[in-house]
């Protein structure tokens, strides 16, 4: 696992405005740091350390709603087995072993597509991890890969929920009971970005994502950028065996836009190897209706989001449960 000293800093960015029709500094961002959280300082027997960790935490979700995750309980040797296997299982060689997982329907657990068009140069496999986990069959060691990963950062996002909940004021096993996380509906996408050496700009334009958190791993540097709160682009370096983790938007419906979920894009720049990541969106249970808490709300704050279960969330924006695509804005009141 990554092991890096965390800190904690206090950032004050300027607005930008966002020009999309100008393709001179389009895709420019900056390097500015991206908080990074201890997950073992987390749970330390030392109420100092934890209580100074939950404090970074804290500053993070509500200054970014991103950081990275260092110290944390997956092993290196997890990491790489999975960033190893799917660079295998995106062998341009078997590639038409692989078109049998191509989309048949809306029920699909397991989706597979080439995406080569001039806005999106992307190869993914996407699969439905959890309350029921699906991989593909072939090759059979991919399944068991897939699902030692699954399982371990389960255990994380299951760590993080206590922690969040303790930063909001609760009891550890607020968030849990509010999301029922323990039926939580999880969708990976593993995606393979090929070399690219005339492209420059975004290849997956810039969104947010549903659900409780996100996790990413990758095998190499760069090819994220993130939108800070103050409407700043900030490049993603997520340091050696560490875990981005970005907040989702039901996390901001259910604390009404205390903590909120942020903005990110994928783009090319000219990159000279392939680049793998893993995604991971943890959500809650489908049938859970999520709507603002009431110990969010009062004069100052009043209630900014309509309430929905996960389920029609992933829908109304007329896609299906495994594409998980945001509908934030269809849940915030005009």
């Amino acid at each position: 696992m990554a092991e890096i000293t965390s800190t904690t800093t206090q950032f004050h960015f300027p607005p930008v405005n966002y020009n999309a029709s100008s393709h001179a500094y389009l895709f420019s961002a900056c390097d500015d740091d991206i908080p990074t959280v201890d997950y073992s300082l987390l749970f330390s027997d030392n109420p100092v350390q934890r209580f100074l960790a939950l404090e970074n935490l804290s500053q993070a979700c509500q200054e970014y709603g991103f950081f990275y995750l260092v110290n944390h309980t997956i092993s290196d040797e997890v990491l790489d087995t999975i960033l190893k296997g799917f660079s295998d299982f995106f062998d341009p060689k078997t590639i038409d072993e692989r078109k049998v997982l191509r989309k048949s329907g809306p029920s699909d657990k397991i989706r597979w597509d080439l995406n080569a068009s001039t806005g999106e140069n992307r190869e993914y496999l996407k699969v439905i991890a959890h309350p029921q986990f699906h991989a593909p069959s072939n090759p059979p060691v991919l399944s068991k890969i897939l699902g030692e990963y699954h399982k371990a950062m389960r255990n994380i996002v299951e760590g993080l929920a206590r922690a969040v909940s303790t930063t909001l004021g609760f009891e550890e096993n607020y968030i849990e009971k509010e999301f029922n996380l323990k039926s939580g509906f999880d969708v990976m996408a593993m995606n393979l970005y090929p070399p690219n050496s005339r492209s420059k700009g975004a290849i997956i334009h810039e969104h947010p994502d549903p659900g409780f958190v996100v996790t990413l791993v990758q095998d190499v540097d760069g090819g994220l950028q993130i939108l800070s709160h103050q409407g700043k682009w900030i490049n993603v370096h997520i340091p050696h065996h560490a875990i981005l983790i970005q907040l989702g938007d039901h996390l901001e419906v259910l604390t009404n836009g205390k903590y909120k979920s942020h903005i990110h894009r994928v783009i090319v720049n000219n990159n000279k190897v392939p680049r793998i990541s893993v995604v991971t969106l943890h959500g809650p249970a489908l049938e859970k209706f999520i709507s603002p808490s009431a110990e969010f709300i009062d004069e100052e704050h009043p209630q900014k989001y309509h309430g929905m279960t996960y389920k029609e969330s992933l829908e109304a924006n007329g896609g299906d449960d495994i594409d998980v695509q945001s509908s934030l804005d269809k849940l915030r009141f005009i």
